[in-house]
């Protein structure tokens, strides 16, 4: 079986580590992520089905997930400065000058992207920070689960 792609977007704080944190909360809460369903629909926006946690811990629920992974936001623990297995990493500057022509995309441009997801390696994940009138608006996190 093969990957399945995740994202999100948030709003922007400086803080990428407490934004992904607070997400992964948001999300295990929801009850969007695997094994609670089995395969999370994307986008996530205010409409989308929230049947709740099906486990005490994101730990919990990672652990009953297995090799599989979650399908979803949960997988990635941290931020780091590199792609690398349970983090995100920032997309490098030339993948981003590639995608989209600049190092500041916006929204638009970031949901228009075709060829975004052919960067991302299965268990890894990224981020990219959106712009709006050159300022910092949103955090964009998407990935590929393990399976």
């Amino acid at each position: 079986m093969g990957g399945h792609p995740w994202f999100y977007f948030v709003g922007y704080e400086p803080d990428l580590n407490a934004a992904l944190q607070k997400l992964r909360e948001r999300e295990f809460r929801a009850g969007r992520y695997n094994p609670a369903v089995d395969f999370p629909d994307f986008p996530v926006g205010p409409d989308s089905p929230a049947p709740g946690a099906r486990h005490g811990s994101i730990e919990e629920a990672l652990e009953e997930a297995d090799a599989d992974g979650t399908r979803s936001i949960l997988d990635m623990e941290g931020v780091g400065e590199a792609p690398d297995y349970g983090v995100v990493a920032p997309l490098p500057e030339e993948t981003l000058l590639n995608l989209f022509g600049t190092q500041r995309p916006t929204r638009e441009m970031v949901e228009e992207s075709e060829e975004l997801f052919e960067a991302l390696e299965r268990g890894q994940g990224v981020y990219i920070v959106i712009y709006d009138g050159g300022q910092p608006s949103e955090i964009f996190f998407a990935g590929y689960s393990f399976d």
